[in-house]
């Protein structure tokens, strides 16, 4: 009986929710970059032994300019919403949009971007110089009177305000080139926080009548690429010949496909992708001798309770579900053993290793314990009685678990939680809605528990996006952050604090208090460490994101690929010079 190599390749890729991260890693191999055309779908199956040998073979329709891009997804087909303010846009919007600031979430550093400068006068005034010299790409320039506006417009409508700027801005004013932002407090992170907001142009913007509805389905931005030919199935990006940084862009041009299985992942020839695929180096690395991948930490996958619903808003029942796990396990199920277990701090280890408080134990991964899983339980009122575990009104516990189709590391690891907590008596059902329905449930907080996560390389911005109250707007309204309505006033009080400190040893102590909120209240149970699936082809373009050149994470979706456009270098250009 043959042995499919390229096992299991039938889910689609994703954008996921939060940045996801392996600590334990496979090394790519190294490969030699080859001048090629765009490669297409071209599958050969060799076999050899006991395999099937699957992969690409260029397509000379496709010139060596334009690269093939799976960073979108259809449901199953596009549509044609370039709102960059909307949970639901096209992945591209953010390539045409940007921000003020360009931040790797690998290690917090910042890259000036439409902001040229930015200075803190004192600990609640962000002064930041407008860059001279952008255009938006119908030619009008792009001026501080646009930032202002943008903050103007997402403050009137609050469901725009994806990165929660104005939970921090007082008021915002001009002074020639420079936008000045006042803070509600001694407020230092939110530097950072305000220069990830994405700005618009005032003279097209303000003729929309509902920016929270809007679909901009012409979009005028300010980056490197403009919109192309559209259709349901396939779109197509060109370069933004004005663009304030033409000269650091090499791609012409840019495709998108709806269809992106893992299959097509595998075999269609992408330049770039961004996919957990099973079994990556024997598919993926297989299928073309210029393929390599980086899965560098990014995040904590875990399960996240809706805190407004009982029996999860008693911390004894979170507490029994995180002892019940085997975490060990779970990373292995789910992810073939690329990530390792993480801990219960938040924190994304070794990268932070700096800021875990050494007096939690095991660095935060909490073991197996059914006893004390039980004995947990029973502090809720929940007793083992035969093959269940029943709680106070002589009901089984029941558990829905929802996840998105199509991920299928995700989909594996609360197969594994299913099994582990019914080992104990729990009913563990499982939702996979389509990505687009999982997360406007987890926004909306219409859910039990999800599988979602933590974590990211700002250690302030990790506990503030999962533990502020701000966020935890009431079941059925849309929230960015805090998926899980996490409330607690002390918390916010630290929270509070960290704004205000600029000595890094208070920092370091508040952070030590936060991270003992997380171990000890549970408002995520950490699983394991979440990959950053950066899938890569050298043959036309080199210059990706590696382990030995980590200056950005290798997601194709949100601001990252702004920073990565600029590095990429055309090989046939390369060869010729």
């Amino acid at each position: 009986m043959y042995a499919l190599t390229l096992a299991m390749l039938t889910s689609t890729t994703n954008e996921r929710t939060v940045a996801m991260t392996h600590t334990h890693r496979p090394r790519a191999r190294a490969r030699t970059a080859v001048a090629a055309l765009a490669a297409a779908t071209a599958v050969v199956l060799v076999a050899a032994g006991c395999s099937i040998q699957i992969r690409s073979e260029p397509d000379p329709t496709i010139g060596a300019d334009t690269m093939l891009i799976n960073a979108d997804k259809g449901n199953p087909q596009f549509e044609r919403n370039f709102n960059p303010f909307l949970t639901n846009k096209r992945t591209a919007s953010t390539w045409i949009y940007e921000p003020l600031l360009e931040i790797n979430p690998l290690d917090g550093e910042i890259t000036p971007w439409l902001a040229s400068e930015t200075t803190l006068p004192d600990a609640r005034t962000v002064d930041m110089t407008i860059r001279d010299g952008v255009e938006w790409s119908d030619g009008e320039p792009m001026t501080p009177d646009d930032v202002v506006y943008t903050f103007d417009l997402i403050k009137a409508n609050p469901a725009l305000d994806l990165k929660g700027a104005w939970q921090h801005i007082d008021t915002v004013e001009q002074q020639g080139d420079h936008v000045v932002f006042h803070l509600q407090t001694d407020d230092v992170p939110a530097m950072e926080i305000i220069g990830q907001t994405t700005i618009v142009p005032e003279h097209l913007w303000s003729e929309v009548d509902d920016p929270a509805t809007y679909r901009n389905p012409d979009p005028v931005g300010t980056g490197p690429f403009t919109l192309g030919n559209y259709s349901a199935m396939q779109y197509s990006m060109d370069k933004n010949e004005s663009y304030w940084q033409a000269e650091k862009i090499d791609i012409a041009h840019l495709i998108l496909p709806a269809t992106n299985n893992q299959l097509d992942t595998v075999t269609r020839g992408y330049d770039w992708a961004y996919s957990f695929i099973s079994d990556v180096e024997g598919t993926w690395g297989a299928a073309s001798d210029t393929n390599s991948y980086w899965f560098p930490p990014g995040g904590v996958i875990g399960l996240m309770p809706n805190l407004t619903k009982a029996p999860f808003d008693d911390v004894n029942v979170r507490n029994g579900i995180a002892l019940a796990l085997d975490r060990d396990q779970i990373a292995e199920s789910a992810t073939e053993g690329y990530l390792e277990p993480a801990g219960q701090t938040g924190l994304i280890l070794p990268n932070q290793q700096d800021d875990l408080d050494p007096s939690i134990p095991d660095e935060g991964v909490i073991g197996q314990d059914v006893d004390g899983a039980l004995a947990a339980f029973a502090q809720a009122g929940y007793t083992q009685q035969g093959d269940q575990l029943v709680g106070p009104d002589g009901q089984q516990l029941r558990i829905t678990i929802l996840t998105a189709n199509g991920y299928t590391d995700w989909l594996r690891a609360v197969q594994e939680v299913r099994a582990q907590l019914g080992a104990i008596g729990i009913d563990v059902q499982i939702q996979a809605p389509q990505p687009a329905g999982y997360q406007s449930a987890i926004a909306n907080g219409e859910f039990d528990m999800a599988l979602g996560g933590m974590g990211n390389g700002n250690t302030y911005q990790a506990y503030n996006t999962l533990l502020n109250s701000g966020f935890a707007t009431p079941i059925g309204e849309t929230t960015a952050s805090n998926f899980g309505r996490f409330s607690n006033p002390a918390v916010d009080e630290l929270l509070d604090e960290w704004k205000a400190a600029i000595d890094p040893a208070e920092q370091q102590r508040l952070s030590y208090a936060l991270q003992n909120v997380v171990y000890e209240q549970k408002p995520v149970i950490g699983l394991y460490y979440g990959g950053l699936w950066g899938l890569f082809n050298d043959s036309k373009f080199t210059g990706w994101p590696s382990e030995k050149d980590p200056y950005m994470a290798p997601q194709n979706y949100d601001q990252a690929p702004l920073l990565i456009f600029t590095k990429l270098k055309r090989v046939d250009q390369g060869a010729e010079g």
